[in-house]
Formats: structure tokens, sequence, C-alpha cells
């Protein structure tokens, strides 16, 4: 038996997502394509790897046994990729980001100008999509996380804690009454497969019979209705020198002693000396300073209104 290592490769991405929809979608690759690969692959096993269902795969006997060794050849191959990296004088190269869609949008977005204006070798790719993605296979070489991790081989750098607050466009919110409630607002909020995040179901707890205005899968999407005098979002409210979302307009609602938002950053251990990754990850640092408001007073944001947002979205890894 002699087994193809990318469609071994391939293969962890359906069992991990549980579909091959989703697979060929973090994998960037068509939904075929990968149904040709796996067909190969158990072709080349001499058994059925997956039980395919209406709502996805299922892995067999066979793919349970298998998947083990996967993940330690994904593992072994970021490994070997990693110690094989030049040690330049100038960090060049990728260095991914992985990322919630909000964070990506707020934060790795706009800090990308500073990065490249300090290290024009690199490339920076943010990955903002809601699947965990596994730094130790080289995945990503950075995350923020919304969860601190648990893992002994993952090193958590910064953190950030703020409060979760309610916002809403200038033009919406000369609409509301001088004290709006929370049942006032039109809410814009997360539809499937996201409904279960903290901000939906904090309104479906305070709001009786709550039936939001808008929902949408995409943060993009959101932020757009909210832009446009739709209805009020929940974000996290931090101090952001670049935010995007300068417009918009905070509500003095109190959300609860639970409305707190977290981000942490995280990097395997493996990857954290390598230059293209220190340089990246020492920037994020003193971002993190800044929204924390510990940063050295020459490095703090200036101008009349320093208090910006970030926002709350799932979590990728």
């Amino acid at each position: 038996m002699s087994l193809d290592w990318e469609n071994l490769r391939l293969f962890l991405a359906v069992a991990e997502t549980g579909s091959l929809s989703a697979a060929a979608r973090r994998l960037r690759l068509g939904q075929p394509t990968l149904s040709r690969r796996m067909a190969e692959l158990e072709d080349s096993a001499g058994s059925a790897l997956f039980i395919r269902q209406t709502q996805g795969c299922v892995l067999t006997p066979a793919g349970e046994a298998l998947l083990p060794a996967a993940r330690r050849m994904a593992e072994w191959a970021a490994e070997a990729e990693s110690s094989l990296a030049p040690r330049l004088a100038t960090p060049a190269g990728k260095v991914r980001i992985a990322a919630p869609p909000g964070i990506a949008f707020e934060v790795i977005a706009p800090l990308a100008a500073d990065i490249r204006a300090h290290y024009p070798a690199l490339q920076i790719e943010a990955l903002s999509g809601v699947a965990t993605l596994n730094l130790a296979r080289g995945e990503a070489d950075i995350s923020l996380r919304t969860r601190r991790p648990n893992d002994d081989d993952l090193l958590c750098l910064a953190e950030l804690h703020c409060p979760m607050r309610a916002y809403v466009s200038p033009a919406y919110a000369a609409r509301l009454p001088a004290r709006p409630a929370l049942a006032d607002l039109d809410w814009i909020t997360w539809a499937p497969p996201y409904e279960q995040l903290f901000s939906k179901i904090a309104l479906e707890e305070a709001i009786p019979s709550f039936r939001p205005a808008f929902t949408s899968d995409d943060f993009n999407v959101q932020l757009a209705a909210c832009r446009a005098g739709v209805g009020a979002m929940v974000l996290a409210k931090a101090l952001h020198r670049r935010s995007l979302l300068r417009e918009l307009v905070e509500l003095d609602i109190d959300l609860g002693p639970d409305a707190r938002g977290e981000l942490y950053l995280v990097v395997h251990k493996r990857q954290h000396q390598l230059p293209r990754v220190q340089c990246v990850i020492d920037m994020l640092r003193s971002e993190f300073a800044l929204l924390n408001g510990t940063a050295p007073a020459n490095e703090k944001p200036t101008g009349s209104n320093p208090r910006q947002t970030i926002p709350a979205t799932p979590d990728p890894d």
C-alpha cells in the first residue's frame, strides 16, 4: 500500500471539518476535485474512510484508525518546513495570521500597513475564517483567539479584556429616545451556524420574544447594515488607533456583567523564534499594549476620540 501524502492532508481537512464542502472551502479547492482525491485515497487504502451523509461525513473505523497517523504526519511536515526556513538578515516571506473575521477586518488589515512599512519583504496573509486552524501543523503562523489556549505547545504572548457595548450609526442614534432600552433597538446579529455566540444569546435572554431586525453569517455584512442605519451591533470596546469603525456611536446601555470580550495572541513554540514571525509578533504585542493602555506614553494613540471598537466574532482557531 502506498498512500499519497497530499491526499492524506486533504483527508485530514475533511475529517476535521466534518464535510467535503467545508474542507474544500478551507483548502480553497473545488469540491469535485476533493471528492476525486478522497476516492483515490480510499482506493489506495482498500477501504472506505468516510460515510457520506446529508449533513456531512462521518469517519468509518478505517478512517478513525488513519486519523492519528495523518495528524502526526501533518505536524512533522510543519516541523520540517520550519527547520528549513531561511535565516535572513531582513525578515522576508509570508506570515499567516488567523483571526475571527471582525478582528481580521478591524485589527489585522490596518496593522498590515505598519508591518509592511517596517518589513517590506514580508507578505501578510489574513486567514479570517471561522474554522479551527492547527498551529502545530503550520496551518497558520500566528493566531488571534477569543479563548485562551490550553495546549502546552502553544504560547499566549499577549491578551486583551474589554467590555461589550452596543453601537449604532449616527443617523440611527438620532432617531432613538434619550435613554433607549435594549428592546427599543433593532438588533443586528448572527445567523446560523453562529447563532449561539454570546451576543445573540445575551440579547435573547434580556429581551422577551427577541427577534433581530437583521442577521448574517458574515461580519462584514453585519457591519455594512449597521453603518447603513439598520440597527445596533454588540461589539467589544477597546482603544484602537486605526479603527475602521470611527463613525459608529456607542450607546449608554448596560449589557450585563458577563458582557466582556477577550482576545489572545497565540503562537506555537516552534514558530516563535522564526525571524519573519517574530517581527510580526512584536508589532502585534505593541498593538495589544496600546489597546490595553499599557504602552509608553509616546506610543499611545492621539486624537480627541481614541475609544474605538474591536468586533465580537466567532473564533477561527
